[in-house]
């Protein structure tokens, strides 16, 4: 440990403390915050600290009433370089100023209302301007900047500046190493943090390794190293284990929510927080000392973040204690039955036999007796299940819960809801499983689901509390009897859990590491979006191998022309050419429906040996093709 930690002015003992090995939770995003608050993202939002101190101050008490033992300051971009964009660069000192007073006035106030100790830290970001050789900004400007900045967050000493310096999203170990010499001059006797944030590969945006970058960052003093942003927990916690080896610095790590995605014109980031408390444990074992949240987190992150360290401790402590509980007759865990005893679907996953299924969509309106016709000429057939999708493209249809039952009552098939994140939120999801498992439903297809913009009312409200991630661990642990909150839900909820695969999405890295954690979430198979090219279908299942689970093949039978280009422009499903000169050579709407199925059956036909089941599509609720794709009659009425 350095001495600026052992002198440290402002609660020396405490600072001490968050150096000391015993994980501590940093807060999570400001800049995520404010924007939710209806601050335009063109505005300058350190500059917040003076025009609308009260806003500020609102995110930092959320954080510290969340759980969050060190705060960071809203001044991640008050240095002069970035000011200056605005007409600010005069008014670095009054920014920072401001900045450091609201988090320590909130950090005063939650010690004497409830007696729990907080810290803060002082934010520091890059310049925004490129450095020598690359830029022209020479490194004494760039610590001249850093040095500014930093005087004004410690000014007033103890009890009134910050009581550490978070040098953080640094691009450029030479702007990193700037920035921390700045404060060893201004402020030596402040602790320092400093964390790069890295690419997908985990190595620094300057090319360095994250070996290369905790070497050089130990040298120049800092306290602790670590890492933040960049594209999510997985990453970050690849980057702690690969610092770990090289360094006896205490380490921090401050992952994004995920990789945004664009939903409804906003940018979101979908990681949930229970996903996020499941890396803080994981990132607390690899040797991070201080975890915390970055861009996309919120005080939900942080709550949840909060109960995953209280849990280990509870584990190191007690292990004792947990382990006579989990013998009580009265244990609020339970263990879910075995995936063969759960569901038709379930046995046949778990027996390695090859599955077949049929998409029915739900009717617009009330009256779903063709639905129900359709289901049950599908069952004589021999088909083994229904899958009902939940209101798809975002349009307004009959619940698919209400269709799924009345589908099993009248017809005695299997069916497996669709159940999406975007219309509920944690509270209502848990409501809706809790009464599906009790009526019977046992099969359930996690999914993210179609933003509204996508549909009819696209000014609907979206919820998006949680992804498809969150909600498979949500799934989980009501199998374990376990509601959101960890309380006893007595029996488990015995669904077999399934998620949606793409294995022709763009981004098809994205797609695979959502993937493994979907699988290290919980699911027990996956059903593809529709497959019409056997090479992206190959190319996807040998990325996933390391965690393959079981893999339906989605198989659409195509209708026309006009819906494979549908398919291709509107969905981005991998269409190859030689598919759409086929549907484009026929004459006539039967002639291309025939067609249609001819190549679902050559990709059935070709997928078989790959995958252990199928899902057929019935496009306009045409189930003769369907039952014609799966081999199972010539023709059939609907």
């Amino acid at each position: 440990m350095s001495k600026a930690v052992e002198s440290a002015g402002n609660g020396a003992a405490g600072v001490r403390r968050l150096f000391a090995g015993a994980p501590v939770l940093c807060d999570g995003a400001m800049g995520t915050m404010l924007y939710a608050r209806g601050v335009f993202i063109n505005r300058c939002y350190d500059e917040l600290n003076l025009s609308q101190p009260e806003m500020v101050r609102g995110v930092h008490t959320e954080y510290l009433q969340a759980g969050a033992e060190v705060i960071e300051t809203n001044t991640f971009g008050a240095n002069a370089f970035r000011l200056e964009h605005y007409g600010l660069g005069d008014k670095v000192r009054e920014i920072n100023l401001a900045g450091a007073r609201l988090a320590r006035e909130c950090v005063n106030q939650i010690r004497e209302k409830q007696a729990v100790d907080a810290f803060v830290a002082g934010a520091i970001g890059p310049l925004g301007v490129r450095l020598e050789p690359l830029g022209k900004i020479g490194l004494e400007e760039a610590r001249v900047a850093f040095a500014e900045q930093i005087t004004a967050l410690v000014e007033g000493g103890a009890g009134v500046g910050v009581d550490l310096l978070s040098v953080e999203t640094m691009t450029s170990l030479v702007e990193a190493e700037q920035a921390v010499a700045a404060a060893r001059m201004v402020a030596p006797e402040v602790p320092v943090i400093v964390m790069v944030t890295v690419d997908e590969e985990g190595n620094c945006l300057d090319g360095a390794s994250a070996e290369t970058a905790a070497q050089r960052l130990a040298a120049t003093g800092a306290d602790a190293i670590g890492c933040n942003c960049s594209a999510g927990p997985a990453t970050v916690l690849s980057v702690i284990e690969r610092m770990r080896p090289v360094t006896t610095l205490p380490l921090v790590a401050m992952p994004n929510a995920g990789i945004p995605r664009a939903v409804e014109g906003r940018t979101i980031y979908l990681t949930s927080p229970e996903y996020m408390a499941s890396f803080t444990r994981k990132l607390v074992k690899a040797g991070a000392t201080l975890v915390g949240g970055c861009c996309g987190t919120t005080p939900s992150y942080t709550r949840a973040m909060k109960s995953a360290l209280r849990a280990m401790d509870a584990m190191e402590t007690g292990a004792q204690v947990m382990e006579r509980r989990a013998e009580s007759p009265s244990a609020p865990k339970v263990a879910p039955p075995p995936l063969a005893q759960r569901s038709k679907i379930g046995s046949m996953v778990a027996a390695g036999e090859f599955v077949s299924m049929v998409e029915i969509v739900p009717p617009k309106g009330i009256d779903c007796s063709k639905e129900i016709a359709g289901a049950a000429e599908l069952h004589r057939l021999g088909v083994d299940a229904i899958n009902v999708p939940d209101s798809p493209r975002a349009s307004a249809r009959m619940s698919a819960q209400s269709l799924c039952v009345q589908i099993q009552q009248h017809v005695g098939i299997e069916t497996i809801l669709h159940y999406t994140c975007r219309d509920r939120n944690v509270l209502s999801i848990q409501s809706d499983l809790l009464g599906a498992s009790s009526i019977g439903l046992k099969n359930v297809l996690c999914l993210t689901g179609d933003p509204p913009k996508l549909g009819n009312y696209p000014d609907a409200t979206a919820v998006f509390d949680v992804d498809a991630i969150g909600l498979v661990n949500i799934v989980r642990n009501l199998n374990c009897g376990l509601d959101i909150g960890k309380n006893s839900i007595g029996e488990s909820t015995g669904f077999t859990i399934s998620v949606a695969a793409n294995p022709g999405v763009p981004d098809i890295d994205q797609e695979v590491r959502r993937f493994a954690y979907k699988v290290e979430a919980g699911a027990e198979f996956a059903i593809t979006q529709p497959v019409f090219d056997l090479r992206v279908l190959e190319e996807f299942l040998r990325r996933i191998e390391s965690f393959r689970i079981p893999v339906i093949a989605g198989i659409w039978p195509l209708t026309s022309l006009r819906n494979a280009e549908f398919m291709k422009n509107d969905l981005r499903v991998s269409m190859p050419d030689e598919i759409m000169a086929r549907m484009a050579k026929m004459t006539s709407p039967e002639a291309a429906r025939a067609e249609g199925v001819r190549i679902a059956q050559e990709m059935l036909a070709e997928a078989r040996p790959m995958v252990q089941g199928v899902q057929v599509s019935a496009p306009f609720g045409k189930y003769v093709a369907a039952a014609q794709v799966l081999g199972m009659a010539e023709s059939v009425s609907a």
